[in-house]
């Protein structure tokens, strides 16, 4: 997996401050993307064992309410296996911290593509591909009214999808 950047103290991509990892990879190229930079899976640099402790590092904080996994996508093929990997090793590590993914994948995809136990380790899915006909400044978390911002849990339990608002 290859990353572009590590963001710290960040309040936009979910609820309270959080550590953010921007990987590349993704197979979507939505028009408008706010961050085609990106797109390719071989662009940005290897995650490697140094950036997986400055990720641990910022999750030390307790002003730190959790990760967020974007991009790129973090379900691009090249990004799946590693990704969840560290989910499940920060869920172990950091239960009490929040884990939310941004990707351009419908909630009805993702649950066809294998290996996706880890996301028992999330909370929060930002789903679906980004639609500049349909944007919206003022919505939470997601930029177009097609996004769905799903609550992972109490989709589980209910067997059907749960959105947050």
């Amino acid at each position: 997996m290859r990353y572009h950047n590590i963001t710290t103290d960040d309040m936009l991509n979910g609820e309270g401050l959080r550590v953010v990892l921007w990987v590349a990879g993704c197979a979507h190229h939505c028009p408008g993307c706010h961050n085609p930079v990106t797109w390719d899976a071989e662009g940005g640099i290897p995650f490697d064992e140094a950036a997986k402790e400055e990720l641990f590092g910022e999750l030390t904080h307790d002003y730190i309410h959790g990760i967020t996994y974007s991009g790129g996508d973090p379900l691009h093929p090249a990004n799946r296996q590693e990704i969840a990997s560290l989910a499940e090793e920060i869920h172990r590590r950091f239960p009490d911290k929040s884990q939310w993914l941004y990707t351009g994948y419908t909630w009805e995809e993702i649950m066809q593509m294998e290996q996706m136990a880890f996301f028992e380790c999330l909370d929060v899915v930002v789903e679906g591909r980004y639609i500049e006909s349909e944007r919206d400044v003022n919505l939470a978390w997601r930029g177009s009214r097609n996004q769905r911002v799903i609550d992972v849990k109490k989709t589980r339990k209910a067997g059907e999808i749960r959105c947050r608002e």
